[in-house]
């Protein structure tokens, strides 16, 4: 081989089993929550809607691990942070975008109908520029990747539309799947609009990578944390709604939080004079930006 040669071979990418299993998960969930759409637009019962939404969820859950495992496992890559950013815009972008138009927007007024798709397709553009606006800065910069999400989290904001989705047709139908959506699910195209103006904004959302299973709780945040999940368990109809419309209403308020509260809410919560500088150092030392991070 040429010197040429040598120099222009790119070392083999590096693909990471845990991590991309992972988002392989969270594709197949954004995937089979299309069909299920595609299915309830084709005359089947409105069941296919609750389908389609709980695995959106299921696919958030999915974009959740994928970053986590990255970072416990150090199989943090760029065709992860990639894989994951396609994974996303199938999952949270087409799926989120298709479901709302079937259930709300193909049912406006005449007048208002070519409203419908072009709601649809915003936020569903908004999502994609957030996306690759994320994977520039973030192979711009990965040596000093900041803890904050510019702009809304796209899984978030598919986990708000999802969630709302959810809560609303059961509180409309809560015995009859069959039933047509009712008059309530008409604030989702608004919300839809906001979303999409806040996952393209410069609005900044923590990313709490800094939780982790070795972060120090107090006793009442194990319990509180314990029992969130058990009420998703119990309920779990609406208790998404909860927690995803918490993170969104707690980005627009943390600019007026203190430095303490914020402290308290998306790290560790322990002052820095309480933890032994040793330590401190060493997770200093091992800790890396997320290349394959979730929520992106």
């Amino acid at each position: 081989m040429s010197s040429h040669s040598k120099q222009n071979a790119h070392p083999p990418t590096k693909i990471y089993l845990w991590p991309n299993l992972m988002t392989a998960g969270n594709l197949c969930c954004g995937f089979f929550a299309i069909l299920q759409v595609f299915a309830g637009m084709h005359g089947g019962p409105n069941e296919h809607y609750y389908k389609a939404i709980l695995l959106i969820l299921g696919a958030c859950i999915f974009d959740g691990l994928d970053g986590r495992v990255a970072r416990m496992s150090g199989g943090e890559s760029p065709f992860g942070r990639e894989f994951d950013s396609i994974a996303d815009i199938v999952s949270f972008g087409v799926a989120p975008a298709l479901l709302v138009h079937e259930v709300v927007l193909k049912d406006l007024p005449l007048q208002y109908e070519n409203f419908g798709w072009l709601i649809s397709f915003v936020y569903l553009l908004c999502g994609a520029m957030r996306l690759a606006r994320f994977n520039c800065v973030a192979a711009e910069n990965h040596a000093n990747a900041s803890k904050d999400f510019q702009g809304f989290p796209i899984p978030a904001a598919a986990g708000v539309i999802g969630s709302l989705t959810l809560l609303l047709l059961k509180l409309e139908n809560p015995e009859a799947p069959d039933v047509a959506p009712g008059r309530w699910t008409i604030i989702l195209p608004f919300l839809m609009v906001l979303l999409s103006f806040l996952m393209f904004s410069n609005w900044s959302y923590p990313s709490f990578k800094a939780l982790n299973w070795k972060a120090k709780r107090s006793f009442a945040w194990v319990f509180g944390a314990v029992l969130v999940l058990v009420l998703t368990a119990l309920f779990w109809w609406f208790m998404p709604a909860i927690l995803f419309v918490s993170y969104l209403l707690y980005g627009l308020v943390r600019p007026w939080l203190s430095s303490r509260w914020r402290k308290e809410i998306e790290e560790d919560g322990i002052d820095d004079e309480e933890e032994d500088p040793a330590a401190l150092t060493a997770e200093t030392e091992d800790s890396q930006p997320d290349s394959a991070s979730s929520g992106l």
